[in-house]
């Protein structure tokens, strides 16, 4: 559903630093139709308020101090899974990235990014996409050019699921594979909702590495 201009993307930051947490909530309260709803200097502080204050995007550290942002995102895709989660971070190792995607997280940035890329990525991620710094993308593009295996949940799939999937996999936003199926906006939400539950995952990030094999 699009939002409106009483009905703003509820964005979250958990970030240890102070100085980058200001400026982070500074960016997202002046951006156009987005607005900051809590800023969490760890992980517990996040895990205890973020489920209540049901944020549709989490700006996510991965170095906090006591428990790591990594695990943080894995508790919080149980805890509030509408959610969807963006690594902000200066970790560019390919451990740290799939670490995170697969804990649940659905997008990944390098640190610093200017206002616009933040912005973007919140309206991007919040569409159904899975924002990636253009490096980022590169590491996952090498980590997936090894075959596949066959698996026997991605073969559970219906013919239609299988083309959803594939079409997330190449990075389609969900408006994106209704036209290109011809189907509606809440028909891909529903083959989506499918996909996951055979997949038994939780998100978009983690939906295609199972798929690719990852």
């Amino acid at each position: 559903m699009a939002q409106t201009e009483t009905q703003p993307i509820r964005v979250a930051v958990v970030e240890d630093d102070a100085e980058v947490r200001r400026s982070l909530a500074g960016i997202l309260k002046r951006g156009p139709g987005i607005t900051c709803v809590g800023e969490f200097a760890n992980a517990e502080e996040a895990l205890r308020d973020i489920p209540r204050l049901q944020p549709k995007v989490v700006l996510m550290d991965i170095n906090l101090p006591g428990m790591d942002g990594v695990e943080c995102v894995r508790q919080l895709s149980v805890l509030a899974p509408n959610a969807q989660i963006i690594m902000l971070t200066v970790y560019d190792n390919t451990e740290a990235i799939f670490n995170s995607l697969a804990a649940g997280a659905s997008g990944y940035l390098l640190k610093p990014v200017t206002a616009a890329q933040l912005l973007a990525a919140v309206r991007d991620v919040f569409a159904g996409g899975a924002p990636m710094t253009s490096n980022i993308v590169r590491k996952v593009v090498q980590a997936f050019k090894k075959p596949a295996p066959a698996d026997k949940e991605t073969e559970s799939l219906s013919p239609r699921e299988q083309e959803v999937l594939d079409l997330l996999a190449k990075g389609y936003l969900y408006k994106e594979i209704a036209d290109q199926l011809k189907v509606s906006y809440g028909s891909v939400h529903t083959y989506i909702e499918r996909v996951f539950k055979k997949l038994h995952v939780r998100s978009r990030a983690q939906a295609v590495a199972k798929y690719l094999g990852a």
